[in-house]
């Protein structure tokens, strides 16, 4: 684990997305149910699955330091005709930043929209997962908000 105690406490934020691509006839199916499949609500409970990821980050990814989640959102839309879109904006004032906390939160939402939509079809792809931005700390980096 990197030795973080030098650095100064800053206010630090990262986002992140990741998408998930269905078959068009399972998007249309989708589309039409209100993004939901058998199991609920794909939309509420990929956001909660990945707001947890968030959290337990540090439980997942062996040298991430755990860290004090100031806040969390995570935004799924529709992304063309195929493609549910998901964004994971995360903040902290801490010495480290959250770059792979709003990551894994993206990545964890994505593979619970696959994992509720697997009945409909197994040919759902999640990707690419990118890092959009990051704001604090030593240097910026593109799309960040600033709180």
């Amino acid at each position: 684990m990197v030795d973080v105690s030098a650095k100064p406490v800053t206010a630090r934020e990262a986002i992140a997305e990741c998408k998930v691509r269905f078959p068009a006839e399972v998007a249309v199916q989708l589309r039409a149910s209100g993004l939901r499949s058998a199991k609920g609500g794909i939309v509420e409970t990929a956001i909660i699955a990945g707001t947890l990821a968030v959290k337990r980050t540090h439980e997942l990814i062996p040298f991430c330091h755990p860290l004090p989640i100031d806040g969390c959102r995570i935004g799924i839309e529709w992304s063309g005709e195929r493609d549910l879109r998901i964004e994971c904006l995360v903040r902290t004032t801490h010495r480290t930043g959250v770059e792979m906390e709003a990551l894994t939160g993206a990545s964890v939402a994505a593979l619970t929209a696959y994992d509720m939509c697997k009945a409909l079809s197994h040919r759902i792809v999640i990707g690419p997962t990118k890092l959009l931005g990051k704001h604090g700390g030593r240097r910026d980096f593109g799309k960040a908000e600033r709180a």
